[in-house]
């Protein structure tokens, strides 16, 4: 049996410059559909984590307000290192169309009330405790200042 390369255990994380939008793996469906994965990456690896409580909450926005922006998204999730995001879309756009979506979703979070916070409640959500806002709108800061530099 041949061994899976898994994209991002070959990424060389010493030499990455977060925050940045990337693309990281692309599958050709036997149908002829792309699906592009994308590497959102808010913080440099092995430099700092986001916390889970911000992390959990930028989950839920960015899952709901990049469909908001940008159609065919299949999921939208945290990486397990806490550093970022993968988006996983049908269809490939360029880097600059998906940094244009995400510079439009993190402004959209920094005006979010605690109210906008989709699915907080127990029947809605694994951990519905561990919620973040503020976190979450620092880190949106903290992105949003890079790409508008």
């Amino acid at each position: 049996m041949d061994k899976v390369k898994v994209e991002s255990f070959s990424l060389d994380h010493t030499k990455v410059d977060a925050p940045y939008v990337r693309k990281a793996g692309k599958i050709t469906t036997p149908q002829g559909d792309i699906i592009q994965k994308y590497d959102l990456r808010f913080v440099q690896p092995n430099q700092g984590v986001i916390p889970t409580g911000a992390l959990h909450t930028l989950e839920h926005l960015l899952a709901t307000y990049i469909r908001d922006e940008m159609d065919y998204i299949v999921d939208i999730s945290p990486m397990g290192c806490r550093t970022g995001f993968y988006l996983i879309r049908i269809g490939e756009l360029e880097i600059e169309q998906v940094e244009e979506v995400l510079i439009l979703v993190l402004e959209k979070i920094l005006k979010a009330e605690i109210e906008d916070i989709p699915a907080t409640t127990v029947i809605e959500c694994g951990n519905y405790r561990d919620h973040s806002l503020f976190g979450a709108q620092e880190y949106a800061k903290t992105v949003l200042k890079k790409f508008t530099q």
